[in-house]
């Protein structure tokens, strides 16, 4: 287990799995600041473990996440909110979607508003069909903060999430799949049996391409496209000997012989 700042989040490895859990049930797994924290140190974690070849993002108890916590933010002072907690958490949140390797939503429960944002950083979603879907922000004078303006309506079509949006309807699990919204209901309770088979699956393909292809379609959602095409560049030149000539040319003070090759 690796330690993060709160115990209402929760990391581990099981071999080529990294599982993170979110640790609240009795508030169904509301969103604090510290969680938010804590998600970010476990991106920190996930990233440097080389062996790692999927995430497992699941929530405990009967929900996988009710949203922002409101008494963390309720009282908030408005640049407060635009400062930290919105900025923070769609900081965070973009970055779990840019994860190198692929991320496996594992919806035990309900996923509304910022749970909902926090499933869509996923690249499957997978629900129990006690499972509902929603964004009632607007219900309470609020919008969505964390990209379910955006990032929701690159995924999912914005016919959809106006609906979620304007009129804080509430979908079903077999509703939110016929929508697009998630990928797959499994049977009651077994839907941490079913993510990992999935992760095993992703697994056994070759890492690196598989790490490239998500980078390729991120971009194509129009996430974090500049930094895929730069990395890619990048590892690309890093192979050819006009690069190890320069870094030698460099290191060795004369002017490089270059061989485009």
């Amino acid at each position: 287990m690796t330690t993060l700042s709160t115990e209402d989040v929760r990391l581990n490895f099981d071999g080529p799995l990294a599982i993170v859990t979110l640790a609240r049930p009795a508030k169904f797994n509301a969103l604090t600041a510290a969680m938010i924290r804590a998600l970010d140190e476990a991106a920190d974690a996930i990233e440097t473990a080389s062996d790692c070849r999927c995430i497992l993002l699941t929530g405990e108890g009967r929900g996988f996440c009710a949203g922002g916590d409101i008494a963390d933010w309720g009282g908030l002072a408005p640049l407060d909110m635009w400062r930290a907690w919105v900025r923070t958490g769609h900081r965070v949140f973009d970055r779990w979607t840019r994860l190198r390797v692929p991320v496996i939503a594992a919806l035990n429960g309900h996923a509304l508003g910022g749970g909902l944002e926090l499933a869509a950083v996923a690249d499957f979603r997978l629900a129990e069909p006690h499972a509902k879907f929603g964004l009632p922000e607007t219900g309470i004078g609020m919008v969505p903060g964390w990209s379910g303006t955006q990032r929701l309506v690159q995924r999912f079509g914005a016919p959809l999430i106006r609906k979620l949006c304007f009129t804080g309807v509430v979908l079903t699990a077999s509703e939110a799949l016929a929508a697009g919204l998630i990928d797959e209901v499994v049977p009651e309770g077994s839907v941490l049996d079913r993510a990992q088979a999935l992760a095993a699956q992703i697994s056994q393909r070759a890492p690196v391409a598989v790490s490239l292809a998500k980078d390729l379609i991120n971009a194509a959602e129009g996430e974090g496209g500049a930094s895929a095409f730069e990395s890619i560049a990048g590892a690309l030149v890093a192979y050819t000997d006009d690069c190890r000539e320069g870094v030698a040319s460099f290191q060795e003070k004369r002017a490089p012989r270059f061989q485009n090759r």
